[in-house]
């Protein structure tokens, strides 16, 4: 597949096949995660391979996040949170879980993040283009520091990638168009 077509190709995927994802093909993943630019070449980035019941368990933490929230917290905080149970689901179904930490470190958050973003979009651009689907996942951080307790981790867990092989095909969703989005300066 040509990188132009991995990348119109590329979608957020919710539901996903019972067959498991071979290591070799999650490690050729993250070798191409490493590939990524990042500020600095700081290359702060580190990522968790989680499956089976531990998987299950962070799908867990962040329901009863979820509800707890529902009862204790404002109504903004609950509306950013309803994508939550739906995540929940997906990383259940989904075989494979990659968490993204990074140390802490408040003088490389941005330059960090934007790294990071970089390394996740060349993960799901090449899992397009193994015929695997994925979807990246911002919904950890509302409980990022229970996983990462969960799973022994002291850095700062940043988001997570579900990966599987996709059990639906769904429509590209509406982008701005280009004349929107482009302006020159001249």
């Amino acid at each position: 597949m040509e990188l132009r077509e991995a990348i119109e190709n590329r979608r957020s995927i919710r539901k996903y096949q019972t067959m498991d994802v071979p290591d070799t093909l999650i490690e050729d993943l993250i070798d191409c995660a490493r590939l990524a630019p990042s500020a600095k070449n700081r290359q702060p980035w580190e990522f968790l391979i989680v499956r089976g019941d531990d998987k299950n368990k962070i799908a867990d933490i962040m329901l009863e996040d979820e509800l707890t929230s529902r009862e204790t917290e404002g109504q903004e905080l609950v509306e950013k949170k309803s994508s939550v149970p739906t995540t929940a689901r997906v990383i259940r179904e989904a075989p494979v879980l990659i968490l993204v930490f990074k140390e802490y470190n408040a003088n490389w958050t941005t330059g960090d993040a934007l790294s990071i973003g970089g390394a996740v979009e060349h993960i799901c651009l090449r899992a397009t283009d193994m015929g695997l689907g994925s979807l990246w996942i911002r919904d950890t951080v509302y409980t990022q520091k229970e996983i990462a307790k969960l799973v022994g981790e002291e850095k700062e867990l940043i988001c997570a990638i579900s990966i599987g092989y996709p059990n639906q095909d769904p429509h590209q969703r509406p982008r701005k168009e280009l004349n929107e989005i482009l302006k020159w300066y001249k």
